[in-house]
């Protein structure tokens, strides 16, 4: 362990830190003196040099104690009041903190709507470099108080994995209540052993997984599975440890820390092509032969119509697909130059006899390469 995550945090430029409710919480409240000793440590990476992004729960936490609930509120309307309730004193709790090191704070609410349009996206980003560029600390959290299930991120989990690709960053560090990924539940096996190293995250890893929250929370550690295989497929490792630590951070960087760190895939996808593969939500599916998958993966081809064998969904040009191969395994992402009946109507054809089916060509390829993303199967 101390080789990977010492090498990575002692070059990294660009850190996001996300810490969950269950080190951000108690007594279903703000756990202000982890506040004070996580901000200590952010402090002391910024002045080495390492621009430091925070995502942070505890906004629906907070608002439960200042309302003086004994447990997080049950449906979207009370859930978003005491997230409204609670913001104010979350990102005040955490501007009292850095300002001990004469160092500022900038709010930053999301949802899925943000990130999957893509003016929005890339405006998100320049706004984000700029705070960055000030000198200053994002705090970044889902924006509880109006979001729907359409729009909604899942959990800080997954809003963490979007922004350490949406900011190109080096690592995700996943502060939590435990020290990391266990072969078995440690609640309840005395005998679970800490698994240090993670080179792939398999469906028995997945299913083995609980994704039971806590009182406070929305996330397991499936969600976290799942945002480490997302920033693995665009080469960018992960660190699960445990937040509780006062002095986490500092034990990551001279690695002492007991955690779990996913080693990152060997190619890295850019940032068009991380917006392509995470931030869409997908009309539909086109499954291709065993030739057109080869075409795409091994040879960086597009997708033409004689390779694709079968259509899923209604779709309109121009709409997010996933793409899957012949035996049910997703292999990529991309957006769709026809729709999903024309595709219908042209799948198994030569690209020359499109124009003779529908009457007009204007693209020769059903998804371009420039709009195509590969992923593994199940990312």
């Amino acid at each position: 362990m101390k080789h990977n995550t010492q090498s990575f945090l002692k070059k990294a430029r660009r850190v996001v830190v996300k810490i969950g409710s269950g080190v951000l919480t108690l007594d279903h409240g703000l756990n202000t003196s982890i506040i004070d000793t996580i901000t200590d440590q952010i402090a002391c990476l910024w002045d080495r040099g390492t621009e430091v992004i925070l995502i942070s729960s505890g906004a629906i936490a907070s608002g439960v104690k200042k309302m003086g609930f004994e447990k997080r509120p049950e449906g979207i309307p009370a859930r978003q009041a005491a997230a409204a309730l609670g913001q104010a004193g979350l990102i005040l709790a955490y501007d009292k903190a850095f300002s001990r090191y004469n160092r500022k704070v900038a709010q930053i609410l999301l949802t899925r709507d943000d990130l999957s349009n893509r003016r929005r996206y890339l405006n998100a980003r320049n706004t984000i470099n700029t705070i960055l560029s000030w000198g200053a600390i994002p705090v970044i959290n889902e924006n509880d108080t109006v979001v729907i299930e359409e729009i909604k991120l899942g959990d800080n989990d997954n809003l963490a994995a979007m922004i350490t690709l949406l900011m190109d960053a080096d690592i995700l560090i996943n502060l939590t209540d435990i020290e990391g990924l266990y072969d078995k539940d440690p609640r309840n096996n005395p005998d679970a052993c800490l698994i240090s190293e993670v080179t792939e995250i398999t469906k028995e890893m997945e299913m083995s997984a609980c994704g039971i929250p806590g009182n406070l929370g929305t996330g397991g550690m499936l969600s976290k599975l799942k945002a480490a295989k997302k920033l693995s497929q665009a080469h960018i490792p992960m660190v699960i440890a445990k937040g509780l630590n006062p002095q986490i951070l500092n034990d990551l960087c001279s690695g002492q820390a007991q955690c779990t760190y996913f080693i990152p895939g060997k190619k890295r996808l850019n940032s068009r092509k991380c917006w392509l593969a995470f931030n869409l939500t997908p009309m539909g599916t086109i499954v291709l032969d065993k030739g057109a998958e080869d075409a795409i993966m091994k040879k960086g081809k597009s997708i033409l119509p004689i390779g694709i064998i079968s259509v899923k969904g209604d779709f309109k040009m121009g709409a997010p697909v996933v793409i899957e191969s012949n035996d049910g395994r997703t292999i990529g992402k991309g957006l769709v130059n026809y729709s999903s009946s024309d595709i219908i109507s042209i799948m198994g054809c030569k690209s020359d006899m499109i124009s003779k089916v529908l009457g007009s060509k204007p693209y020769n390829d059903v998804v371009h390469r420039d709009n195509l993303a590969i992923i593994h199967d199940g990312g």
